[in-house]
């Protein structure tokens, strides 16, 4: 009967230096005590279930940790105490490392010595029988070439620097899905709560509406078989015709229709992974969140920011600390060749961007670099993982480190010319021919601009705008970034147009 929560296993990592929250399932009325050298903790099992909070330890291991209630007695083995960050958001932050640029190699040799270690969060949309298999048997891993395969390349990359820096465990919780919305991950009452962003649930209660569970279930399994049968015939165009377009797949294969019927089983709808991923592992000790995610959202651009913020008000909550650090990663340049410049990326990442000013304790990884054109799924994760590490260790550790790229702070226009004021801007360049600045005159009309660097600042000027009142740079889907400072992180790009930019 008693049972610890999925997430406690062999080889998992405690966080160090806070109250240790371990919970799970027994029979009322009976008292739980969990134990890990020499630190016990007791509580009352109470509606089926209970919840032990464990003094404060130091960085250690490995140790063995028992839960008991007198009758039965769980055990776990090689439990470490270090640092524990959970790794969310979508397709980026779930590629997984034997995919990742130099991936393979790294897990030719990977060996528990690197000191991380991570739990796979199973991918289940809908609590059925599967779910209650995948979540018991799921499990802490330590690195090795054959375990460490899926794990996400993000988290390994930022777990094995702060390792190493840091010299003690590092313990990731992997819980994200490729192709979701931030809708998926907050609760229904979030998205009601606020007229900017309850158009999410209401398109999908109108979806529903009508249908009874039992037909939802019936629509879903259809898309199922269809979508098996689809990817079946997939990789055999691909077979014949290794360079064939989405439009010569679909003319082959029919429509593909992911992500499916939204239905109470879709993990796509709004709202279904908060509950059958995120609660699962909450309230897990932890150090902080690291998030990289915006791309499924940037239809609705316009309202991000509403959306993210209060998925980070949302998960603190959820986790008791109003402080609880959370990194955010910027999105990259992006583009489909074949599409005109939406500039909807250009506003998710001005929506970060207001997210890491505005919200308290958070940090930004600009990897601006770090995308590429006409590939959603850029596999060079290392620069990715190591800035949200820079983050970290400046903002949570208080290391001496260069975490920033250059970021723009104000600008005075006069003269025919804007005059830039940047912070981090210490060793700045231009590298190559374009510098990816614009101005823009009283009408809006954005032209390309001359960019000369003085200091700290940057001079602004153009022959096609003789009387500039706004600035702009990278604010595009894709483009060059050439615009660094001394750490080779780039400036984050800015539009002074915008009113997330108006200081």
């Amino acid at each position: 009967m008693l049972k610890p929560a999925s997430i406690f296993s062999n080889d998992m990592v405690l966080q160090r230096e806070k109250n240790i929250t371990v919970w799970g399932k027994g029979e009322n009325g009976r008292t739980v005590t969990v134990s890990i050298n020499g630190n016990e903790g007791k509580g009352t099992v109470k509606d089926g279930k209970w919840k032990v909070t464990l003094a404060p330890m130091k960085a250690g291991g490995d140790y063995e940790m028992t839960v008991t209630d007198g009758t039965d007695t769980v055990t776990f083995y090689r439990v470490a105490v270090g640092e524990v960050w959970l790794c969310g958001g979508q397709s980026n932050m779930e590629l997984e490392l034997q995919n990742a640029k130099g991936g393979k190699k790294i897990l030719e040799s990977l060996t528990p010595d690197c000191n991380v270690r991570f739990y796979y969060t199973q991918k289940n949309g809908y609590k059925d029988d599967k779910f209650r298999h995948d979540e018991e048997n799921s499990a802490w891993s330590q690195a090795g070439s054959e375990q460490s395969r899926a794990w996400s390349a993000v988290g390994y990359h930022f777990g094995a620097k702060l390792a190493k820096d840091l010299g003690i465990t590092v313990g990731l919780i992997g819980c994200n899905w490729g192709g979701t919305s931030a809708s998926a991950w907050v609760d229904r009452e979030t998205l009601e709560a606020d007229s900017r962003i309850r158009s999410y649930i209401d398109e999908y209660d109108e979806k529903i509406e009508g249908k009874s569970l039992e037909e939802q279930i019936k629509e879903y399994r259809e898309y199922e078989e269809y979508d098996r049968k689809w990817h079946e015939k997939e990789q055999e165009v691909y077979k014949s015709e290794p360079g064939a377009s989405w439009e010569r797949v679909q003319e082959l294969c029919g429509k593909n229709l992911w992500p499916g019927p939204m239905c109470e089983l879709n993990p796509f709808r709004p709202t279904g992974l908060y509950d059958t991923m995120l609660m699962r592992v909450c309230p897990y000790t932890l150090r902080g969140f690291l998030y990289y995610q915006g791309e499924s959202d940037d239809h609705k651009a316009d309202s991000y920011y509403y959306l993210f913020r209060a998925l980070i008000d949302l998960w603190r909550t959820k986790w008791g600390d109003d402080d609880l650090p959370f990194i955010l990663t910027q999105l990259p340049m992006f583009r489909f060749k074949n599409d005109p410049d939406y500039k909807h990326w250009a506003k998710i990442r001005s929506a970060q961007d207001k997210a890491y000013r505005t919200v308290k304790n958070t940090g930004m990884a600009v990897i601006l670099d770090c995308g590429e054109l006409d590939n959603l799924h850029p596999t060079d994760k290392k620069p990715v993982g190591e800035r949200l590490c820079l983050q970290a260790e400046k903002m949570v550790y208080e290391m001496d480190v260069k975490a920033d790229g250059a970021r723009f702070d104000s600008a005075v226009f006069e003269d025919g010319k804007a005059v830039l004021t940047l912070k981090y801007a210490e060793g700045l360049e231009i590298r190559g021919d374009g510098s990816g600045f614009e101005l823009a005159g009283e009408d809006g009309e954005f032209k390309p601009a001359k960019a000369e660097i003085q200091g700290g600042r940057i001079i602004l000027t153009s022959t096609e705008v003789s009387e500039p009142r706004f600035a702009a740079y990278c604010w595009t889907n894709y483009g060059e970034v050439n615009v660094y400072n001394s750490a080779g992180i780039p400036l984050a790009p800015f539009n002074t147009l915008e009113e997330n930019y108006i200081r």
